[in-house]
């Protein structure tokens, strides 16, 4: 796609604000009709894409008012049911023991093969932002990969023989989302990847490897399925690789991205990937090496985990440390993740600008 590449952008939400939850709260509760929460939700959407676009981002979403979570899947699909029982893919160890102690816990399940909901696709969303924005937009969805979180071993194999083919028919789903946004004029569509963020984790890659799982191939299985979702489409393709954003700003897992870059890098038909690096925890920047030529490397250096702002010439510093390992062409910055992946980060919305204006100021000092 003959675009500019954007340098300065923000990865999905922002802080929704609190007449928006407020707003939320009373829907549920049978207060407040739709309409009155679109209404809501209208209003939140144009002050985020205000926000954005004083600061000077170079891409911009709406925020993500109009979720409740990040990875809304099951408000657009059925066959997934919250049951008790055992994840195959946890998100780490920890939530794997919780899942086999705490037998009341539920989470959702492929139970049946899945449909789509027509009274609520994917995507709905995406033409209020693009008529009311004046800056170039995006769209940010779950990858397919990420769903191997809703398979079990012991419940899911009445809906699919494998984890492997439930994959693919999200895969099928979402290449249809896409094609529709990018007819609706969209130029940048971004998947969300938190699973490949897991298995930097040594404890994660052990976990698999005790269960007899090959790690490398589910990563390269995974590359390819999410590569798929853009084939035969004209739009600037990012994956955005996630360490976890928890509520309270935690994350849920270590290690660098050179755990999985030689499985997943090369293997990545993508224009960006964003990388998290706003701690040590992410490793050094020697992986970048591994992607292909032509793909951006957006560089997540402000944390969305606290409120405190980082210096600019450390961040300057920083992109210079990577410029060693690529080419400042293929470079870009970020923040790290969104500020409401699952709930609100905990800062202030002014403190949310200083760091959307940090990312576009130092962006727009390194390379206009």
């Amino acid at each position: 796609m003959n675009i500019a590449t954007p340098r300065a952008e923000a990865v999905g939400s922002l802080l929704q604000p609190d007449e928006l939850l407020e707003a939320r709260e009373r829907h549920a509760a049978g207060e407040l009709d739709a309409d009155g929460l679109s209404a809501v939700e209208d209003r939140a959407v144009l002050a985020a894409i205000a926000l954005q676009e004083q600061v000077g981002l170079d891409v911009i979403t709406d925020g993500e008012m109009r979720r409740t979570n990040w990875a809304d899947t099951r408000h657009h699909l059925t066959g997934l049911e919250p049951v008790p029982g055992t994840r195959a893919y946890p998100i780490n160890p920890t939530m794997a023991r919780i899942d086999v102690e705490d037998t009341a816990r539920v989470f959702p399940v492929v139970v049946r093969p899945i449909e789509v909901r027509d009274d609520h696709p994917l995507g709905e969303e995406y033409p209020y932002l693009r008529e009311h924005a004046t800056t170039r937009t995006k769209y940010t969805m779950a990858a397919p990969s990420y769903h191997r979180r809703y398979w079990s071993d012991d419940l899911s194999t009445s809906a699919y023989p494998t984890c492997e083919e439930f994959l693919v028919a999200v895969r099928d789903w979402l290449h249809g989302v896409a094609a529709r946004l990018v007819e609706q004029g969209c130029t940048y569509l971004q998947l969300d990847a938190p699973n490949y963020g897991s298995l930097c984790d040594p404890d994660t890659r052990a976990f698999h490897a005790a269960a007899g799982r090959d790690v490398e191939a589910v990563i390269r299985f995974d590359a390819a399925l999410d590569s798929s979702v853009f084939e035969d489409l004209d739009v600037t393709r990012a994956v955005h690789i996630c360490r976890g954003n928890l509520p309270g700003g935690t994350w849920h897992s270590s290690g660098g991205y050179g755990a999985i870059a030689g499985g997943l890098f090369p293997d990545l038909v993508v224009d960006e990937v964003l990388l998290e690096y706003d701690s040590a925890r992410a490793g050094d920047f020697s992986p970048l090496a591994l992607l292909d030529d032509e793909v951006t490397a957006v560089l997540g250096l402000l944390t969305t985990k606290d409120a405190h702002l980082e210096e600019r010439s450390t961040v300057e510093a920083r992109v210079a440390e990577a410029e060693k390992i690529r080419n400042l062409d293929k470079l870009a910055i970020s923040t790290q993740c969104g500020f409401a992946s699952a709930a609100n980060a905990p800062m202030s919305v002014d403190q949310q600008r200083a760091k959307l204006q940090l990312v576009a100021d130092v962006a727009h000092r390194i390379w206009d």
